[in-house]
């Protein structure tokens, strides 16, 4: 398994950036990157289950099946992958669920002067996502960053 790093340094307190990067309407925007009509279904909490979605071309949601195994808010948020969403059925037993099943995403903020470093930390076990996973990353963080420095 693989690990992937990302990080980004946004000009906004640590409340503000979690705040923009976890409600709804605002992840909506931020996720956008990796999919139209990106969107979750579940809540932030640890221990909760959550559902990462978005459409597929024909309208059929897809997406990962997830819990959170660990929130500390403003500072560090974990999610484990527990399967697989395709054509609307939830998946954690197939071949293709269990290889993404126990991969984590860590999210950590560190305030430094007033600013807040978001360091993204992704589990990978798929060669053909790293490339895509480079190029998507940097463009979601930006636009949350965006999004989080304005007033």
């Amino acid at each position: 398994m693989d690990k992937l790093h990302f990080s980004v340094l946004i000009d906004a307190p640590k409340e503000k950036v979690w705040d923009k990067m976890l409600e709804e309407k605002t992840y909506r925007e931020w996720t956008e990157t990796f999919g139209p009509g990106s969107h979750y279904k579940g809540d932030w909490n640890k221990g909760s289950r959550m559902m990462f979605l978005a459409p597929d071309p024909s309208g059929k949601m897809g997406g990962m099946v997830s819990r959170i195994a660990e929130n500390r808010k403003y500072e560090y948020i974990s999610i484990e992958h527990l399967g697989i969403i395709q054509n609307d059925i939830e998946d954690t037993s197939s071949e293709e669920a269990k290889k993404w099943a126990g991969i984590h995403e860590n999210y950590t903020m560190k305030e430094k002067n007033g600013r807040t470093e978001l360091l993204v930390d992704i589990e990978i076990n798929e060669e053909e996502f790293k490339n895509m996973f480079r190029d998507m990353w940097p463009r979601a963080l930006q636009k949350l960053k965006e999004m989080s420095e304005k007033q």
